[in-house]
C-alpha cells in the first residue's frame, strides 16, 4: 500500500508540474510574441532604409545592420522532380534524411528485409494522464 500511495502522490505532483510548466510556457508566450512583433516591425523599417537607398548594410553607434537576399527552394511536381534528380545524377538536392513513417511501414510490411546501413533506436517513454 505503501508504494500505491507513493506512486499517486508522484503521479500528482507530474502532472502539477506539467500544468505549470504550460503556464509558465503561455506566459513566456505572449511576451515573446510582443517582442518579436516589435522586432519585426523594426526590422521592416530598416529593410525598407536599405531598399530605398539602395545599400546592403549601415554602421550606427549602437551596431551595423545589414540586408541579405535568402532563397527558398521546393517543388510542386515530386514526380518531374525525382526524374530530373536521376537524370542529371544530383543527388544532393536530397536532404538526408529517411521519412519516419514509411520505414515504420516497410519495416511492418516486410519484417524479413533489413535495408543495408539502417539504425533504429527504441526506448519505452511513459506518459501520464489525469483522472
Amino acid at each position: 500500500m505503501e508504494d500505491k500511495d507513493r506512486l499517486g502522490k508522484l503521479t500528482k505532483a507530474y502532472i502539477n508540474i506539467r500544468a505549470r510548466r504550460t503556464e509558465i510556457a503561455s506566459e513566456f508566450k505572449k511576451e515573446d510574441d510582443r517582442l518579436k512583433e516589435q522586432q519585426d516591425k523594426i526590422k521592416a523599417t530598416l529593410l525598407k532604409f536599405c531598399k530605398e537607398n539602395d545599400i546592403d548594410s549601415v554602421r550606427t553607434e549602437a551596431g551595423v545592420f545589414y540586408r541579405s537576399q535568402k532563397r527558398r527552394y521546393w517543388t510542386s511536381d515530386w514526380e518531374s522532380m525525382h526524374k530530373f534528380i536521376l537524370e542529371y545524377e544530383a543527388p544532393e538536392f536530397l536532404e538526408k534524411r529517411l521519412n519516419q513513417t514509411a520505414v515504420r511501414e516497410f519495416l511492418e510490411e516486410n519484417p524479413d528485409i533489413l535495408p543495408p546501413g539502417l539504425n533504429v533506436q527504441s526506448e519505452y517513454t511513459i506518459s501520464i494522464r489525469r483522472k
